[in-house]
């Protein structure tokens, strides 16, 4: 990590910045953990003396990403990844990591947030912020106490990769999470309609002889979440989208003006159940990988703001559960360090615009949980990435900082990355 606090001045970039819908030549100025301006024709006359002046020509300057989901070890699995591995992991572009609650234990109780937030500051070279459980111990029973949690620093509440399948208690959690302005993140997968699936239902996992999981299991369990969501007026959030079917529900729920969101992974928009091919473990998720259709129909919905978030669903998983056939392999692929090389797929393929990109993987992230980041103005704090959008080159997974290496993109060749990340004004990331 380095360390250097001096002030920075991001000259001659490209200035991408969601927050004032700016996208165009301009200099970025850093100082004392913050930005002290970001426009064009700062220029090295204006700024402080001792400032470290790098010349972005040809670059992208933008907002932190800030990833929605992403499972850290800490407590109580640390051989799958640490505070540490996983900043280091998210270096390359996510200034933010918001984690998940299905640790041992459960994040549940305020001094399970507090540990994580004191752990992650001591350990962490990036932010990071805890998502809560939503019910105790998650066991989709009774909620957790929603307004503790987020006074103890809770940024949302969730049950990770479980569903609540009792309605009432989802009702119960809306209605009490609207008295404090928290959101409700829910994944949406009915579990009996998963049953032994372990891909998408269709013709691909009929050829491969692989039970499959229809996108029945996400838009029915989606389709009730938006109905309660009327019902109380709670804000609530779908955890990942796979499907057109479930496009279809989120968009009627947004025309009846109900408070709902939703994210898709990067995996989801930028690979699809053909890219499992030989059975391989690495490309088995929860919810599965979809059709080329849905992978379509996903970008689509993320360009015209339909969806709201990319994120990483970075999820590692050790050899022993990821070496096996696939129908007994764990679920789960890491992402930290290929979300944004991933993303800029999208860019290169004409499928996307940049502007809208880091909108759904900086901005929106920071508005839905009401953190600082996200934005570029003045007195925001100094979580800044620089982009070199075009140098190919080839992921090594001896490169993956994660302390797994279950990347459904090894040996994928990549289009761009991030040669530069600054956290609170210091550089903690940079590639010569």
């Amino acid at each position: 990590m380095l360390t250097d606090r001096r002030p920075i001045l991001l000259a001659n970039a490209r200035v991408i910045d969601p927050s004032r819908d700016f996208d165009g030549p301009g200099d970025v100025l850093i100082a004392d953990g913050v930005i002290r301006d970001a426009k064009r024709g700062i220029g090295a006359a204006g700024v402080p003396e001792g400032t470290d002046i790098v010349n972005c020509a040809g670059k992208i300057v933008a907002p932190g990403l800030i990833d929605m989901r992403a499972f850290v070890g800490e407590p109580g699995a640390s051989h799958r990844e640490t505070f540490a591995s996983a900043s280091h992991a998210a270096g390359g572009g996510i200034t933010t990591i918001i984690c998940q609650p299905d640790t041992s234990p459960v994040i549940d109780n305020s001094a399970t947030v507090d540990f994580v937030l004191r752990r992650a500051r001591d350990t962490a070279i990036v932010n990071i912020h805890p998502m809560a459980a939503l019910t105790k111990g998650m066991q989709g029973q009774e909620m957790t106490e929603i307004g503790l949690l987020k006074a103890a620093g809770a940024v949302a509440f969730t049950d990770g990769d479980r569903s609540v399948t009792n309605a009432q208690v989802m009702r119960r959690a809306l209605t009490y999470a609207r008295d404090f302005d928290a959101l409700i993140v829910h994944h949406t997968e009915d579990p009996h309609l998963v049953g032994e699936g372990v891909m998408n239902e269709g013709e691909f996992a009929t050829r491969l002889g692989l039970a499959g999981i229809p996108t029945a299991a996400e838009s029915i369990m989606l389709e009730r979440d938006m109905r309660l969501a009327g019902l109380t007026g709670g804000r609530y959030h779908a955890a990942s989208l796979t499907s057109t079917e479930s496009l279809e529900i989120l968009k009627r729920a947004r025309d009846a003006g109900h408070n709902v969101s939703a994210s898709v992974s990067i995996n989801h928009v930028t690979l699809n159940e053909n890219d499992i091919g030989p059975y391989r473990t690495f490309l088995k998720l929860a919810p599965p990988l979809r059709t080329e259709e849905d992978r379509r129909a996903l970008v689509a919905a993320l360009a015209s703001g339909l969806i709201d978030v990319v994120m990483s669903d970075h999820n590692p998983q050790d050899v022993e559960v990821k070496r096996l056939p696939f129908a007994e392999a764990a679920s789960g692929a890491v992402g930290l360090q290929t979300m944004l090389p991933a993303a800029l797929r999208l860019i290169h393929n004409g499928e996307m615009d940049f502007k809208t990109l880091i909108r759904a993987m900086s901005t929106r992230p920071a508005e839905l949980l009401g953190l600082p980041g996200g934005t570029l103005r003045a007195g925001a704090p100094a979580d800044v990435i620089v982009i070199d959008a075009d140098t190919p080159w080839v992921l090594d997974r001896d490169d993956l900082k994660s302390l797994c290496k279950n990347t459904p993109f090894d040996d994928a060749r990549f289009s761009g990355r991030v040669t530069r990340t600054i956290v609170g004004g210091r550089t903690v990331y940079e590639h010569v």
